[in-house]
């Protein structure tokens, strides 16, 4: 697979990258940006998975994220899709940050016109994953993946319908019950339809009723949030994670809000918790 590269620098020893290619499950040209550690020639990395947020590009955590300094410390390859397809042939609703290009969902559409570009969890799972072990120097066997808002949302979906795919999954303030929640029905419905099934595949809390199962989670939620009550509802994941016997720690931090200010102040910490498990 051809991969285009469209800017490099160095940061703490290792190298932040952006990158272009031509997406088959996209059906258009996707960009993401790979953090690379520095290490040893011949070495092989532990890779970690960020999925971002709605109106998010794979720059947002790039740029406010704080990432590469942990990263580097614990040799970790870090990952940042973009959120949606985009183009000129790809279906958007302009005036709707919720729905179309910045709001994918990590689903794959079923639904006129989604369908032929909206293919973000084989994406992010498949094709993404396929490129990275291509091009860089990255340990497959190693995988985890934590997410923001919308992004926390995907990376729990794909470690519940990915069962050993990957060694730990967190998540920053995630939309836990999508089906349920206000800014994000509206777009599983256009995406996926209104088949209850087909919904329930790609909402986290129905999943963990239908029976799907991950190790221990480790979820931040800012208690300043302005999504907390109508978007995110963390007590459902909770009640979820009991009910099923997943361990979660769920921690309410006192005064934070949504925003990168409240990602990048416990970033290092997430990185660190996966990183004792990607080497496990």
């Amino acid at each position: 697979m051809t991969l285009e590269t469209k800017s490099t620098a160095k940061s703490f020893g290792g190298v932040q990258g952006v990158y272009t290619h031509q997406s088959a499950a996209c059906a258009c040209a996707m960009t993401f940006a790979v953090f690379v550690p520095p290490h040893a020639p011949g070495t092989r990395l532990p890779v970690l998975w960020y999925l971002s947020g709605l109106t998010c590009t794979h720059a947002n955590v790039m740029e406010k994220g704080e990432y590469r300094k942990a990263a580097a410390e614990h040799g970790v390859i870090i990952v940042c899709p973009d959120t949606s397809p985009r183009g000129e042939s790809v279906a958007d609703v302009p005036d709707n940050w919720k729905m179309g290009c910045g709001a994918g969902f990590y689903v794959d559409a079923t639904e006129t016109p989604w369908a032929r570009n909206y293919q973000m969890f084989s994406y992010v799972t498949q094709e993404l994953p396929a490129l990275v072990a291509q091009h860089f120097p990255a340990d497959m066997t190693r995988q985890s993946i934590f997410g923001h808002s919308m992004g926390g949302h995907g990376a729990l979906v794909a470690a519940l319908r990915n069962p050993g795919r990957y060694r730990s999954v967190s998540a920053f303030a995630p939309i836990t019950h999508p089906m349920l929640a206000d800014w994000s029905a509206p777009a599983l419905s256009a995406y996926l339809g209104t088949d209850e099934k087909a919904q329930r595949a790609f909402d986290t809390v129905a999943l963990i009723e239908d029976g799907a199962r991950v190790g221990a989670l480790l979820v931040d939620q800012g208690t300043a949030d302005p999504f907390l009550k109508d978007g995110l509802k963390p007590e459902l994941l909770d009640t979820a994670c009991k009910k099923a016997g997943i361990p979660l720690t769920l921690r309410m931090q006192e005064g934070y809000d949504h925003s990168y200010f409240f990602i990048s102040t416990f970033m290092a910490e997430h990185i660190g918790w996966h990183a004792a498990r990607l080497k496990a």
